[in-house]
């Protein structure tokens, strides 16, 4: 087989893929700006810190969490500590490092958009689909996920623990009480 190219179902599978991604992540992200004025990197802080005990968490555990450059990570909360969202606090027993807490507009701001994120989902994505397809699509996602932990992964969470709040089955919007 050539190394070199992708054959024309590879080809057509992957452009699918990239084509469902981009265009659902689009859909959700635009109405996310528009409707809560949050981006969906925003959206993702909060939720993470939603289900965070104390609703905090390690600067250096979020990046992790979320596959983000520390860097990413520390531009992103500069910006969200702008608007009031999150706020930086000490880490006990880490002094070079901080966790990010989520704020009392943060958490405004994430249980305004919690219903209508999930609505989204729905929309776009899991209604769409038959209970046939959507167990597919778990088959599909499982093997990747299994092979990127096999071989890529440094230890990090797994994306699903980020997102399983969305999940079949749990629909209410995360704990942030």
């Amino acid at each position: 087989m050539d190394q070199e190219a992708l054959d024309e179902r590879e080809t057509r599978a992957w452009i699918a893929f990239q084509r469902m991604r981009i265009e659902v992540n689009e859909v959700l992200a635009r109405r996310l700006a528009r409707d809560f004025g949050l981006t969906e990197a925003d959206f993702v802080v909060l939720l993470r810190l939603s289900r965070s005990p104390e609703h905090r968490l390690r600067a250096r555990d979020m990046a992790t969490a979320l596959h983000w450059e520390r860097s990413r990570l520390s531009r992103q909360v500069s910006r969200m500590e702008t608007r009031g969202t999150v706020a930086r606090a000490p880490s006990e027993g880490d002094a070079r490092g901080y966790d990010i807490v989520l704020t009392a507009a943060g958490r405004t701001a994430f249980q305004a958009a919690w219903p209508a994120w999930v609505e989204g989902i729905r929309h776009c994505f899991a209604d769409v689909l038959s209970r046939k397809q959507l167990d597919a699509l778990i088959d599909v996602a499982e093997t990747i996920d299994g092979h990127y932990s096999a071989h890529h992964d440094s230890g990090a969470e797994t994306i699903d623990s980020h997102y399983s709040a969305a999940l079949p089955g749990r629909t209410e919007r995360p704990d942030t009480d």
